[in-house]
């Protein structure tokens, strides 16, 4: 059952706010005409909805009476069906829109993949997930920039650091976070044994300069030369940036740049994203439990979602949610899975919604 009380007051206030809006006073505060636009424009949806909902709901009720009349029966058992098919539709598509939003969805991240148990083979891994996030972003037009590699000596990833900016980043790869592990036959086996890694991903919102204001007096920072595996490409100058957090005890460190200025830029960046999920954490303890059992330590017994190549097969043990289509999703397709994530949290947020209203 909707709301009706909730939605009744909130088109109240939409009725207000048309009226605000066109006050000569309100039209001469631009701050708080941004304000009152912003809460119109996060109402509409629902309220036109609601309408919507009032119209066809008034309809049933016409076509109920109708049905007592001779003259009238026929067309009113006609409209009837699809008159509350409609309803229906209507009633779900307000109850979704009734649920919280993060003020987070509409940022872009911080992404961070570090590989887990399997030596050299879970480098490998980091770095397939890295490929996977950076073809599925192209899919997106978002942009990905490397903050910060640290390469391992067979060619993966000990490390990758990466900004992803777009469109609803966070909404989409929110879920993403956690412990992945990969069964495959490495490269390397002779016998043809399948062998299990793991990998972390972190997938934090970026943080404004607004969100988190960092004190330089709270700073240590340290200059050395870049360096790599096995001497290749290495960045002899004095360019890496090492940044401690001196309240925390946070430790960044960024390479990727030749410029000492834009890899304690990057350096920064990576800092604030860290202080802020640090900050939500102290302010919704649900969410700081739900990241450290989502991320855990790496260990293979710690996962979400598993890769099977031999079977082509990836399983996401949240949702209890299994594609045959591993070689697609490896190479981005990865719309299937985040629709299905997104959708069970809604649901979850739904039901929570519905239950503080009883």
């Amino acid at each position: 059952m909707l709301p009706i009380e909730k939605l009744e007051a909130a088109a109240r206030r939409y009725a207000e706010l048309d009226t605000l809006l066109c006050d000569p006073e309100v039209l001469k505060n631009r701050q708080q005409l941004q304000q009152l636009n912003k809460e119109r424009s996060d109402l509409e949806p629902v309220i036109e909805a609601f309408y919507r909902w009032q119209e066809a709901s008034r309809k049933i009720e016409q076509d109920k009476e109708a049905l007592s009349d001779p003259e009238l029966r026929d067309l009113a058992q006609e409209e009837l069906p699809e008159l509350e098919a409609r309803a229906k539709a209507l009633e779900q598509s307000i109850e979704l829109l009734l649920v919280p939003t993060d003020p987070n969805d509409k940022k872009n991240v911080i992404l961070e993949i570090r590989s887990g148990e399997g030596g050299e083979e879970a480098a490998l891994f980091a770095a397939d997930l890295f490929r996977m996030y950076a073809r599925y972003a192209e899919t997106k037009r978002w942009k990905i920039e490397i903050l910060n590699l640290s390469e391992a000596q067979a060619g993966g990833y000990k490390e990758v650091v990466a900004s992803v900016s777009g469109s609803m980043v966070y909404s989409q790869l929110r879920y993403e976070a956690g412990v992945h592990r990969v069964q495959r036959v490495p490269l390397t086996e002779a016998q043809g044994r399948i062998h299990t890694s793991t990998a972390t991903v972190a997938v934090l919102p970026e943080a404004e300069e607004v969100d988190i204001v960092i004190d330089e007096k709270d700073l240590k920072v340290d200059i050395a030369a870049s360096g790599g595996p096995g001497g290749q490409g290495v960045n002899t100058t004095n360019s890496a940036v090492q940044i401690t957090h001196l309240p925390t005890g946070l430790i960044v460190k960024c390479q990727d740049e030749r410029s000492q200025l834009k890899n304690k830029a990057k350096a920064l960046k990576i800092l604030r994203a860290r202080l802020l999920d640090i900050e939500r954490d102290k302010q919704d303890a649900a969410i700081s439990a739900e990241r450290r059992t989502m991320v855990g330590s790496g260990e293979r017994s710690q996962k979400v979602r598993t890769y099977n190549f031999p079977q082509n097969r990836i399983t996401d043990h949240r949702i209890g949610l299994t594609l045959h289509k591993l070689d697609r999703v490896i190479e981005g397709d990865l719309d299937e899975l985040v629709t299905a994530l997104r959708t069970h949290r809604q649901a979850e947020l739904l039901y929570a919604a519905q239950g503080a209203d009883r």
